[in-house]
């Protein structure tokens, strides 16, 4: 027989595990003195041993492995256990190769510009969202004076019946986009999300907006209909990383704002006014799936 030390030597395992393995049923020792109360092991228990570690490297939990240990458990319960430990390791594997794509691609970018990538791509899982919107076409132009001129009424007026009702407003404005952004107008829907259901009342409409397990996002600076630039970063990841759009482009305006005055005015904290400012932080969002 070994002493517990002697033993952790030769299976390359502290006496802390076997202790734990010990307490686990996983690996009794073959005597323990009644008087010192010291572990004695066989060199033939090396075999179970072994096979403890090989379950722990393939990622099973002890309480898995001292199952699957059991004499009595059938073979169909230990391929249950290894398929469930299968997909798990090929999601993690998965996870790993975008996250060694994602270093790729800042290598790349960093090595062609000389300098860090202008806009960071993050997929992000998003919740169904409750909104009161209104669907609307505005310029698609350049100077954001006359998309502001159209869009602020409508704003303003969304805020009113949404206090009217008695709801809350819970986040930012958003805009979800229809169409093509190269037309000469823009076809959207200018919306607040809310704290509860809310009656439609002519063009005002109540609903929930669908959530998306991946939804990649970028974060842009400048004025409204400013965003090309991060739509063509967004673009080209997507095209590079076999994704393709699964629905409407989003636009989530994070602008410091509050809302005042017997019109319900929009006043922003910028410019101390209800005009927007020249530049706001704009997380652009698009639904994307695995081609």
């Amino acid at each position: 027989m070994l002493k517990i030390g002697d033993f952790s030597q030769l299976a390359h395992v502290t006496i802390r595990a076997l202790r734990h393995y010990d307490e686990l049923g996983l690996l009794k020792p073959v005597k323990v003195d009644e008087f010192t109360g010291y572990r004695y092991y066989s060199a033939g228990q090396l075999t179970q041993l072994h096979r403890i570690i090989a379950m722990k490297d393939m990622g099973l939990s002890l309480e898995e492995i001292a199952r699957l240990l059991r004499d009595d458990v059938p073979v169909s319960y230990i391929l249950d256990i290894l398929h469930i430990k299968q997909e798990e390791q090929k999601r993690k594997l998965e996870t790993e190769t975008e996250r060694l794509k994602r270093v790729e691609d800042w290598l790349l970018a960093v090595e062609r510009e000389k300098k860090m990538p202008n806009y960071e791509i993050v997929l992000k899982k998003i919740a169904p969202l409750q909104i009161i919107s209104i669907r609307v076409i505005l310029p698609n132009s350049p100077d954001a004076e006359p998309i502001w001129r159209k869009a602020e009424p409508v704003l303003r007026g969304i805020t009113d019946y949404i206090f009217k009702s008695g709801s809350q407003i819970t986040g930012p404005p958003m805009a979800i986009f229809y169409g093509e952004d190269f037309k000469e107008e823009l076809d959207l829907e200018l919306a607040f999300p809310v704290s509860q259901d809310l009656p439609a009342k002519g063009e005002f409409q109540y609903k929930e907006l669908p959530g998306y397990d991946q939804m990649a996002t970028t974060i842009h600076k400048g004025g409204f209909n400013s965003g090309s630039p991060a739509y063509a970063a967004l673009g080209k990841w997507i095209e590079t990383n076999d994704y393709h759009l699964i629905g409407p482009d989003r636009e989530i305006y994070l602008i410091d704002y509050q809302i005042a005055g017997p019109n319900r005015e929009l006043f922003f904290a910028d410019t101390c006014s209800s005009s927007p400012p020249r530049e706001f932080v704009t997380e652009v969002q698009l639904p994307v799936a695995r081609e």
